[in-house]
């Protein structure tokens, strides 16, 4: 993992020596790791400042840490799959213009005298977060560093902003949840000169009709797979083979598919209880790509009756220390564990190949799908006060004005924007701590080329089941996890459902001999759905005993009605309400809790 810290004077007053001290006082606060394993190095100027920190350790295979020269330092957050590209950044005048054209998911930053720039790429999966006082503009990857530079080392929390946090999990805006601190927009820029900003941002792609023809949908499907297989490049100097966390879905088998085709060693690992469908279809992926799989049972008691968890204030330390207040104790982050070159992979983001938020759209009526746009906005209307609505509302405005004119855009960016953009890239900090991850959905000309393709196109699932196919012939085949393919669905006889049927059983029925269908009972249980009255009664008593510090967000009566049931009926609203009460609670940054009793959550007897 990379932090980087860049520093703008607005005036020659400004004591740019105080603003870089104060920058690495505070580094054990805003770099999640041991202080012990992290190193740093500086480009300092007469008027600007560029400073990095890393927990890398000797890896010799990443960009530098500072690309620098006596006038100028590049830092790069994330990967960039040419090792050329760097020096292209570093030399360019416009980070912006240059990264258009870069392979990678990451961000950039660089320093010159008189001029810092900040650059996302066409995601904002590795982001970059700025803020101004009245000597200096500040630029980031950390938020709650940007943040502590430019207040002067205190906290302000943007109480209005977490509204969506608590309706969401995650923020449906550019607003973090930090006064002052703002989210670079995807595809975009942020520019000092002499002490003056401009930001200019590159709006996401349009998508062009369907091919009308076979050979020019063969045609945009083989573009689309070279940008996947250029996206994988820096994992053909891997140490070791790649880990692939493997589901039964789609989006985990086309990443095994392309490392398939790309000539790139691998194997997999599923999480999940023995007859889980994920378990059991990823074994038949497994054997039929010829690869070695591993399956992770979750954590239970001796009896096997419970699950055991860490004390809900434990957890929400850990996803505030390592989230930055911008993603929610519900989601599990992956915990720390030292810094490793050794390769992994997941399907995460995939459903930008599925038309982003269309993946799990039901109807696409016009009606229907701006209903859903209002939605994500207005998610429990009637918890929240006048003024998180109001603000709620606003934050809405502009993406309903673009529904009625192509409601099918607006869910496949709002995903990238918000669901990628933000929730993913806060979320993902846990798992770059322990190495960066090489992530083709999130490689930066990939989405590009992918946006291009007509949604309902993506929507029919035909291009990921295509992509599936053009890598690995036969593996489209195998059964998928919940519903068959969405397009299939359409046709008189649905294709590949059951992967032991035999020719002629292309009716999705499994048959009587061979392989055992996967068991849906009891694989479904999830401790974070099904909390129970334990641990539904910790979370329940920590909000309502911060009750007072909700109340700009929430009504005190429907507050209590969330948790009126012995066993929450809403845990990941639940969860929601609890991360932001202990944000306002100022329980990071400090120290963390004391040591608390993990949690037993009970497994249904049914399951």
């Amino acid at each position: 993992m990379r932090v980087y810290l860049a520093v703008a004077a607005k005036h020659p007053r400004a004591d740019l020596a105080k603003a870089v001290s104060a920058a690495k006082a505070v580094m054990d606060q805003v770099f999640p790791v041991p202080m012990e394993t992290v190193t740093g190095t500086s480009w300092v100027g007469p008027d600007t400042a560029l400073l990095a920190w890393s927990n890398e350790g000797d890896v010799t295979d990443r960009p530098p840490l500072l690309d620098r020269t006596e006038n100028r330092a590049l830092g790069i957050c994330g990967n960039i799959s040419f090792k050329a590209d760097v020096g292209g950044l570093a030399e360019a005048a416009s980070l912006l213009d240059k990264a258009q054209s870069t392979a990678g998911c990451f961000s950039a930053f660089k320093a010159e005298r008189g001029r810092v720039q900040g650059v996302t790429s066409s995601t904002r999966a590795c982001p970059v977060f700025y803020a101004e006082n009245s000597d200096f503009h500040v630029i980031g990857s950390r938020a709650l560093h940007v943040h502590l530079v430019a207040n002067k080392g205190r906290i302000q929390s943007d109480e209005i902003a977490l509204q969506t946090m608590i309706r969401q999990g995650y923020f449906l805006s550019d607003e973090t949840p930090y006064s002052g601190v703002s989210a670079l927009p995807p595809s975009a820029a942020i520019r000092i000169d002499e002490g003056r900003r401009t930001i200019t941002e590159i709006p996401l792609p349009v998508a062009a009709p369907m091919p009308s023809s076979k050979r020019a949908r063969r045609a945009a499907i083989a573009e689309v797979a070279d940008a996947l297989i250029a996206a994988v490049e820096p994992l053909r100097s891997a140490p070791e083979p790649v880990n692939l966390a493997l589901t039964g879905g789609r989006d985990s088998r086309l990443m095994a598919a392309l490392l398939h085709a790309a000539g790139i060693p691998f194997r997999a690992t599923t999480n999940g209880f023995d007859t889980a469908p994920d378990v059991v279809i990823a074994r038949l992926i497994a054997r039929k790509l010829r690869i070695d799989h591993t399956v992770i049972p979750p954590e239970q008691t001796e009896r096997k009756d419970a699950v055991v968890i860490p004390h809900p204030l434990e957890r929400t330390y850990e996803v505030l220390r390592t989230c930055e207040g911008m993603t929610s104790a519900y989601e599990s982050i992956v915990e720390y564990l030292p810094y490793s070159r050794k390769p992994t992979m997941s399907g995460q983001s995939g459903e930008i190949l599925r038309g982003g938020f269309l993946y799990s759209q039901g109807q696409t009526t016009d009606k229907a799908m701006k209903r859903r746009v209002n939605d994500f906005f207005l998610k429990q209307e009637d918890l929240f006060t006048d003024d998180a609505n109001a603000h709620a509302r606003e934050l809405a405005r502009p993406w309903l004005a673009r529904a009625e004119e192509n409601a099918w855009e607006v869910l496949d960016h709002m995903y990238v924007v918000y669901r990628v953009g933000r929730w993913h890239a806060s979320a993902r900090a846990g798992s770059l701590r322990r190495g960066d991850a090489v992530q083709p959905f999130l490689d930066n000309r990939f989405v590009a080329r992918a946006l291009t393709l007509d949604q309902r196109w993506r929507h029919s699932e035909q291009v990921v089941y295509e992509l599936i196919r053009h890598f690995a012939p036969g593996l489209e085949k195998i059964q998928l996890e919940g519903t068959p393919w969405r397009f299939s669905m359409t046709e008189q006889k649905p294709r590949g459902i059951w992967p032991w049927s035999n020719k002629g059983n292309d009716k999705g029925k499994a048959p009587k001999t061979g392989s055992p269908s996967p068991k849906k009972a009891g694989a479904a249980w999830n401790w974070r759905t099904s909390p129970g009255p334990v641990l539904s009664a910790l979370l329940r008593d920590y909000v309502l005993e911060r009750a007072d510090l909700l109340s700009r967000l929430v009504r005190p009566e429907q507050l209590k009605a969330v948790f009126a049931a012995p066993s929450v009926a809403q845990p990941a609203l639940a969860w929601n309400l609890y991360t932001v009460a202990a944000l306002l609670s100022d329980t990071y940054p400090g120290p963390p809790p004391a040591e608390l009793e993990p949690v037993r959550v009970e497994i249904p007897k049914t399951q």
